[in-house]
């Protein structure tokens, strides 16, 4: 694969310039695909070499690079070096590329990619990431769709490339909003509704009591006197908490089934005796121009209170080399000042706490109007797309056509979020995202589909040799020279956490690989040919399926 010919080039520049192999590997990049013309297949950026020292900067930098490539001298791998603008560009023999890549992705398949050199500096050990973290007693939002399947993906991703991830749950099942419910159920709520419709029930108290509370300080006060209440550890306060909360999960892990395993996170009890307000001075001068409050006067906790105690539980539980926090942008202040304060504790690990934070989805609404929670997302997704699958021609038959529709719609929703970047916002548009056509989750699905009924029908094309000469096309060659960009996908993933980068990749293979099908036919070519093709499109298929789990999808093999 790629790490093959990046080692090859790599060696040609040590023996030029006097430097271990290693000092050139991450600097040998695979260039992306050009529609309009043939490209190389590796480029060197003359810059970086100045950049780490190994060249001298004070030279001309064209002739530098010309300098450069014309120490290198081709071989039976690399068969072209040449001097671009400020680059050289690397062209690989033809029937390596075909048989190297195709090679690797039949020995290595689910782990193709990940086993790469590019890796061995990244320190692997023991993630956690905290994502979702719905409130307590209320139906799942649809507003927490974005942290579950960013967080999700993240999970998957440094999963992926060896770490032990646990993936943490934190439940809104604490404060003053949970105070506020309390009071309301002892007011307004009836065990028998519970029983019946319990998510519902609740979120009907808790709509009721807010709206009471508005104007009538005395519930304010009886919301404050239950969570101090419960802050104390009082029997019948965590009765009810306990009651909720079991219900809360209960109901929450029928939605998860659509994404992904979560832990749910105990919030830690803290043990506050201190009287009065607490406030921690954050600023560098220490004149409180900068602080945090961490204690209400009557010693109640905090949102701050309670993420900082969940840290260092976090920490001696799990003993974790990195924690990820997901959620929307408007908490980056807040994050910051935890990582402020777990520092000024004197815990140096919280340098390796992070947020990722992510904009808002505008517009995202059902037929039925304003879209409030999840699951009206999720039957509206599974609704629209059984209804195209119905009208397209091209639909296969089915034992559970409604659950294929339930995984490409979600594959929709996934897709659509992941295109640009987390922090941004961006508008919903159901018919955009479920098109069948153009960058959308359903193309990628429908590509994956369709190359999982071509394998079912002829086979996989990995039984005995093939002739790499027989792939030499342009078509074949495109798609090859694509794959060899897939570890540097995967490591720019892992840098940044942005999972735009792999959809493009995928979006990019999924073009290529339908332009291929339709102009490299398996059936009615020769067995030799229709063999190198079928493993071409076995390898594809491979690598569609790897990308879309890390991203938090599941393929299906028919729709």
């Amino acid at each position: 694969m790629a790490c093959y010919f990046r080692r090859s080039i790599a060696s040609k520049l040590s023996r030029a310039l006097g430097r271990s192999e290693d000092a050139f590997i991450s600097a040998v990049c695979a260039i992306p695909v050009s529609k309009k013309q043939q490209s190389p297949d590796f480029r060197l950026s003359v810059n970086t070499l100045l950049r780490n020292g190994i060249l001298p900067t004070n030279g001309d930098l064209q002739a530098q690079t010309e300098a450069l490539a014309s120490q290198l001298k081709q071989d039976s791998v690399v068969e072209e070096i040449f001097a671009g603008r400020g680059v050289i560009h690397f062209r690989v023999s033809r029937n390596l590329l075909v048989q190297k890549v195709l090679e690797q992705l039949c020995q290595e398949r689910h782990k193709f990619g990940v086993k790469s050199e590019l890796f061995d500096g990244l320190k692997k050990g023991t993630t956690v990431v905290e994502f979702s973290s719905p409130n307590i007693a209320k139906k799942f939002h649809a507003g927490h769709l974005r942290s579950t399947i960013i967080g999700n993906f993240i999970a998957n991703l440094k999963e992926s490339l060896g770490n032990n991830v646990i993936r943490v749950n934190y439940l809104g099942d604490w404060g003053m909003q949970f105070g506020l419910l309390g009071a309301g159920f002892q007011l307004f709520g009836c065990q028998e509704k519970l029983k019946k419709n319990p998510l519902q029930h609740l979120f009907d108290v808790y709509v009721q009591v807010n709206k009471e509370a508005e104007n009538n300080e005395v519930i304010g006060q009886a919301a404050r006197e239950f969570f101090r209440r419960l802050e104390q550890q009082e029997h019948q306060a965590l009765l009810l908490w306990k009651q909720f909360r079991e219900i809360t999960v209960e109901e929450y892990q029928q939605v998860y089934k659509a994404f992904v395993g979560l832990n749910f996170c105990l919030n830690c009890f803290i043990k506050l005796k201190q009287k009065g307000t607490g406030v921690v001075d954050l600023s560098s001068a220490g004149d409180m121009s900068s602080y945090s409050t961490v204690l209400r006067s009557d010693g109640t906790s905090l949102y701050i209170t309670r993420d900082l105690a969940a840290a260092l539980d976090r920490k001696e539980r799990y003993n974790f080399d990195e924690m990820i926090y997901v959620t929307d942008k408007s908490q980056g202040i807040h994050f910051q000042q935890l990582f402020q304060i777990l520092l000024a504790m004197g815990h140096s690990w919280a340098e390796r706490c992070q947020h990722v934070p992510f904009g808002l989805v505008q517009g995202m609404k059902t037929r039925l109007g304003e879209v409030v929670f999840l699951e009206d997302v999720l039957d509206e997704a599974r609704a629209r797309m059984l209804r195209n699958m119905s009208q397209s021609k091209t639909t296969k038959e089915m034992v559970y056509p409604e659950d294929t529709a339930e995984k490409v719609g979600i594959s929709a929703l996934i897709v659509q979020d992941f295109k640009g970047p987390l922090g941004s916002d961006y508008k919903f548009d159901w018919d955009r995202i479920l098109q069948a056509q153009g960058d959308t989750g359903v193309f990628l699905q429908y590509t994956h589909a369709r190359l999982c009924s071509l394998i079912h029908r002829y086979g996989d094309g990995e039984e005995g040799a093939f002739d790499p000469s027989l792939l030499l096309d342009q078509r074949s060659i495109s798609i090859l020279q694509h794959l060899l960009r897939y570890d540097e996908v995967l490591y720019q993933s892992v840098q940044d956490l942005q999972p735009k980068h792999l959809v493009n990749f995928l979006m990019t293979l999924s073009h290529l690989a339908a332009s291929a099908h339709r102009e490299l036919p398996v059936k009615g070519s020769p067995q030799a040919v229709a063999q190198a093709r079928l493993r071409l499109f076995s390898g594809v298929c491979t690598v569609l399926a790897n990308g879309m789990k890390i991203l938090g999808i599941t393929p299906v093999e028919k729709m």
